[in-house]
């Protein structure tokens, strides 16, 4: 996770990493046991690099694959391994296909 470099970060700050709402984040923190912000004495969440790995994952699993929330939870505790490994490869492609579209336009733009 190159855009996680600090031990924790606030819901504000999760939520512009990964491209959820906020309220989206707190409703799933209280569906998944998988995502367990610390708190402080106000209340305030504070979320670590493993738990915003959950977050992207569960986003994977119910936004891109289609899961229902409980079968995206069943997933994560069975095997959490393999979701990880499915999330990274789809991550690594999605990378190489938006370089390579980078330079088809750049090649567009030469000509």
């Amino acid at each position: 996770m190159d855009a996680t470099s600090k031990k924790y970060y606030k819901i504000s700050e999760v939520s512009e990493l990964v491209g959820l709402p906020m309220s989206t984040l707190r409703f799933w923190e209280n569906h998944f046991t998988a995502i367990n912000p610390k708190r402080n004495d106000r209340g305030t969440r504070f979320y670590t690099p493993r738990d915003i790995e959950t977050i992207r994952m569960i986003h994977f699993l119910v936004k891109t694959k289609g899961m229902k929330l409980d079968a995206a939870q069943e997933e994560i505790k069975r095997n959490r391994d393999g979701v990880t490994k499915k999330f990274e490869a789809i991550e690594d492609l999605r990378k190489v296909r938006d370089r390579l579209q980078r330079m088809i336009d750049s090649l567009h733009h030469l000509r």
